[in-house]
């Protein structure tokens, strides 16, 4: 779905006319139009503003155009399982159960690929042959390479 479809869609589910979002975002109901219309984008600060007002992701006001994958365990996210910052924000980087509060749930590489072991079993593989392949995955994802 493109940015202009989402936009109309949480609008009208939100029960809001063009007016009503223009007046709560201050901005004219002439950009509201356009944004609805495909001819812009809002801008950064406005899309930070329309996040909190539908409590979607800035990605998803943008009709998804990037695949999510939380940075710390490499879960596909979407807006039902993207962190959220202490003041409310959504963290498009992050999953809730990697980063909550403001603050990261596991310390270490290590604690992340014991839980894996424990939680995720494969019968083909030993906890010891999962241990080093659960590694090597996650040291490609940012969080683990700061």
């Amino acid at each position: 779905m493109e940015a202009k479809d989402v936009l109309v869609s949480l609008r009208n589910k939100s029960g809001m006319t063009q007016d009503d979002l223009a007046d709560r975002l201050f901005v004219t109901r002439q950009a509201v139009s356009r944004w609805e219309r495909g001819e812009t984008l809002p801008g950064p600060d406005t899309l930070k503003q329309l996040s909190a007002l539908y409590d979607v992701s800035i990605n998803t006001l943008l009709g998804s155009p990037r695949k999510l994958v939380c940075q710390c365990c490499g879960m596909p996210l979407d807006d039902g399982s993207l962190s959220r910052e202490p003041d409310g924000a959504f963290n498009e980087d992050y999953c809730k159960w990697c980063y909550a509060d403001g603050e990261f749930v596991y310390k270490s590489l290590d604690d992340l690929v014991d839980f894996l072991v424990t939680h995720m079993p494969n019968d083909q593989w030993t906890p010891e042959q999962a241990r080093p392949f659960y590694a090597a995955q996650l040291k490609q994802l940012k969080h683990w390479q700061e």
